[in-house]
Formats: structure tokens, sequence, C-alpha cells
């Protein structure tokens, strides 16, 4: 990870390649930001003047400060108007900045976070504490710095500029407490979000089921985790008959990961997190399309988003008990394989009928929420790339979310907003739990033509095994894995990680 360091000096006295301003939406400009203009001899009020720069949200202007100034650079970025200025549109700001930063070869960056202003336009929604702004600044621009080349071949003299160091710049000796506390709470969160990118952005010929749970066991080993990992003959014995049926199509083996993170009291029923890893899903006999199907490695994101958020809990030692549940399987069209007709008998007792293979991600999920059971959690969260209709319905800007328990929902829906890992709500009605009932099984894998409400079907599906536990379901088919954004590289986002956290540091200060 890049390092953060934390600094209390006069602004014109610090010494940095590059120091950036957050700029609200004025037609002039003000405080710190005037006293800098006089001395660069008025290029801020002339870039006011002729709008080329007025403070609008990730708008930029990059001034070099001629010597008036120890900072080689200045560089301005807009967060919008003052009133509209959210913890989001921050963490949007000092990513783009720091984008920018990079792309101009500046090996360290400097944000001038001053005492108390910002603070001020973000805590008129009553929600936000006053050390959150650096901790938006830290995961913008650590986030932003993200890059997945470990495959490339770099010939000596051609090695790309990257930023080593970050520094957060208060004008307040009082604040450098806070600001080095959100300093590190947000790194020990963007290590976690990297960890998940990294896990989502290996080939899967690299990051098989073997692959992720040797990594789960590393993580524990050195966060004081405990892991547990079910090979083909434990799962047999378990009854997993659904997940082992969509493992059987391939050579690889297919592995179930259990993580227990134990920071809250022993008495105190856990939150359990399951997350669906489909290490590379070709459709299995039910095959996919050949366009962007190399893609469909991403298919374990929801493992990697459980995995990355039990190291981001356990790093920052929240007081709170959390269990992470991954099925890992590739789902491939071996002779093996299951096919379109096929009956499956699953660890909860019910039949399902595979009516198409390429609906598999439920069909691990199945046996993993049944298992979940066993710790009686007090919340279950499941995440999967699990339908294509998501992304139909939301795009790439927001995850579904669908449950049984509409406090945990809410709860979050509100954690999704802070974090601006949004979700929005989709139905899930009794005519949808009808459409999954067979003529043959119990249930089968997909509706029947014509019913549509891909996602919601997904949820109904899954709804019989979450079972009484007080359950949410997030498809995250669209949000993890894309283009470019302010601080999300193309490719794989690791979305799901600080939303889970973020509900988490909640939960675990109601139960203290």
């Amino acid at each position: 990870m890049i390092k953060t360091t934390v600094k209390n000096e006069k602004l014109f006295q610090h010494k940095t390649p590059c120091l950036v301003l957050f700029c609200s939406e004025s037609k002039k400009p003000g405080a710190d930001l005037k006293n800098i203009d006089e001395a660069l001899q008025g290029p801020v009020t002339s870039a006011f003047k002729e709008k080329r720069f007025e403070g609008k949200p990730n708008q930029t202007i990059l001034l070099n400060a001629r010597g008036a100034m120890k900072a080689d650079n200045v560089l301005l970025v807009g967060i919008g108007k003052p009133k509209e200025v959210t913890e989001e549109g921050l963490r949007q700001a000092a990513g783009t900045a720091a984008n920018l930063a990079e792309s101009s070869q500046f090996k360290k960056i400097t944000f001038y976070l001053p005492s108390g202003e910002i603070e001020k336009i973000l805590t008129k929604d009553k929600k936000l504490s006053s050390s959150e702004p650096a901790c938006a600044v830290v995961e913008g621009s650590c986030l932003a710095l993200y890059h997945f080349d470990q495959y490339k071949s770099v010939e000596k003299g051609e090695e790309s500029s990257r930023i080593e160091e970050i520094t957060l710049l208060s004008n307040s000796k009082s604040a450098l407490a806070k600001l080095k506390q959100a300093s590190e709470r947000a790194t020990k969160v963007t290590e976690g979000v990297c960890l998940a990118r990294d896990l989502q952005s290996q080939p899967s010929n690299t990051a098989t089921p073997t692959y992720l749970a040797d990594t789960a066991k590393k993580i524990a080993a050195k966060h004081k985790i405990t892991c547990k990992i079910l090979g083909k003959t434990e799962m047999q014995k378990l009854g997993m008959g659904s997940l082992l049926g969509v493992a059987k199509g391939s050579h690889e083996p297919p592995k179930f990961i259990i993580l227990e993170y134990k920071g809250g009291k022993k008495n105190v029923a856990p939150i359990a997190i399951v997350g669906k890893a489909v290490t590379f899903d070709t459709g299995g006999i039910s095959l996919k399309p050949p366009a962007n199907m190399d893609e469909m490695k991403m298919d374990m994101s929801g493992g990697a988003v459980t995995i990355g958020t039990l190291q981001a809990v356990a790093s920052l030692k929240l007081p709170i008990n959390v269990v992470g549940l991954v099925p890992a399987t590739e789902n491939m069209p071996g002779g093996s394989a299951i096919k379109p007709g096929d009956i499956l008998k699953s660890m909860s007792g019910k039949t399902i009928e595979v009516l198409n293979t390429d609906a598999e991600g439920r069909l691990i999920l199945a046996d993993a929420l049944s298992y979940a059971a066993r710790f009686k959690p007090r919340a279950v969260i499941d995440l999967a790339t699990l339908t294509g209709a998501v992304i139909m319905a939301l795009g790439h800007f927001a995850a579904g979310v669908l449950g049984t328990d509409e406090k945990l929902i809410e709860k979050l829906k509100a954690s999704g907003t802070l974090t601006g890992e949004r979700l929005w709500q989709l139905p899930l009605w009794d005519e949808h739990d009808k459409a999954t009932k067979s003529d043959i099984a119990d249930l089968k894998n997909i509706a029947s033509p014509g019913v549509g409400a891909g996602t919601t079907m997904g949820a109904a599906f899954l709804k019989p095994f979450a079972g009484d536990q007080p359950w949410a379901h997030l498809d995250i088919a669209g949000t993890s894995w894309g283009e470019k954004k302010p601080y999300t590289p193309k490719g794989a986002s690791g979305f799901g990680v600080r939303l889970l956290v973020h509900f988490l540091e909640k939960e675990a200060k109601k139960v203290k």
C-alpha cells in the first residue's frame, strides 16, 4: 500500500511536489485559496473569471507555484456546491486529484485539510463524524492509485511513474490525532478492497478454488481469524449436492471456505457474510456466448469481497463476531457436468431441478446459506454476481438488494449511500416464490419462460435456503467490474468491502 503520513505545518511552508486543495463551487476564490492566488499573482482569479475552473465536482486545474511557496505545484479540485457536498463527492475528488498527480509524474502528493472547514460542509446532514473527511480522502486517493500489472513485462527505463506517499496536511496541531486515526482506519479498509480487487483480477488459471482457499488461510494466519477449508469429501458428508453438482464438470476440486472472526463477546451471535465464488463460469452445458467470456473470471467477486471484508474487520479489530463463507468452484462443460433436466439434492434436503446450468451461482449459494444456519447468525448477507438482469435494471451504478428483513436492508442501504457503494431494493413477492416451484422437484433454478424479473427470481430461489434467518441478498453483477471511474480502475472494483465494513462498524457499536 502507498505510505500515508499526517503533518501540521503552515500552508506556505509545506514542501511537496503537489499540494491539493479542495474547492467548493463559487464565483471567486476564498480563504486560503485567495492567499495562494495573490502569491502566484492571480492565476486562480483568472481561472474563475474565465470559467476555466469554478469548483464544479471533479473539475481540476494544475498551477506551477514558481517558487512563491514551498510547494512546487498547486492542484485545485472541485467538490461542487457547498450545500451539495457529500463524503462520496470528496472521495471522488481525491481520486480525481490522485490520478492527475500520478499522470503528471509526481512521486508524492499532499492533501490540505484545514481544520473544521470541510467538516462544516459535510456534517450538515448530521450523519458524519469530524474524522470522516480524512477517511474519504485517503480512501479515494489510495483506491484511485491501485494497479494490477503483475503480469506485464517492463523494459528497463520504461517503468511507470507511481505515487509513493500521500500526506494529509492540517493547519491545527490538535487535529493531528483525529487525522492519524482516520488515515489508519481508511488504510486498513482500502487494503481489504485492494485484496478483493487482486483476487478478482487474477486470471482463472491462477485464481482456482484452491488458490482462494490458500489465500484465505494466509489472511487468517496473519490476522488471527479461524479458517477451515472443506474439500469434496467433507461436502459429500454434509450433503452439499447442489454445490457439488456445479463442480462436477471441472477438474479443479471445489473448496468451501469458512472464516471466523471472533472480536465480540462469546454470547453474541455473529453476522454471516456469504460470497459466491465461481472462479470461472463457462455456463456449463448451457454454454455462454464467447463474446466477453474472459470477464467470467470475476464471477468469484462475492467470495473475493467476503475475504477482503474479513481481513479489514480483523485488522480494524472491530468488537463484533463475523463469519465468512465462500463456496468456491468452477462451472465447466466437462463430460461429467450436470445437464439441463438433472435433479440435485441440496444440503437442506430440498431437491432442485436444473433447467439452466448457467444459473449456477444460486446453486452453490443454496448450500452455503444452509450451512450458515449452523452459526445461528443474527443476520446473513450474501453477495453474488448472480444475474445479468440486474445490469438491465440498474446499470453499473448500483447493486440490487433483496431479502426478508427490512431493517437489515435499510441499514445496508444507508451504509451504501455513505460509502458510495449504492444499493437499490427490488421486490420479493409471493408471486416470485411460486414461480420457483418445480413440477418434478421442490424447486427449479430458473423460472419458466415469460416470467422475467431475473434478479428477483434469483433471490426468490435463495429465499427457502435462507430460512428464518434475517437475510439480505446483494446482486453485485453490475458493480463488480467496469470502466474506469474517479477512484475505481478499469476492471475489478472490490465493490462491497467498504459498504460491509461501514455496516459492521455500526453494528459493533450497538452490541458493546
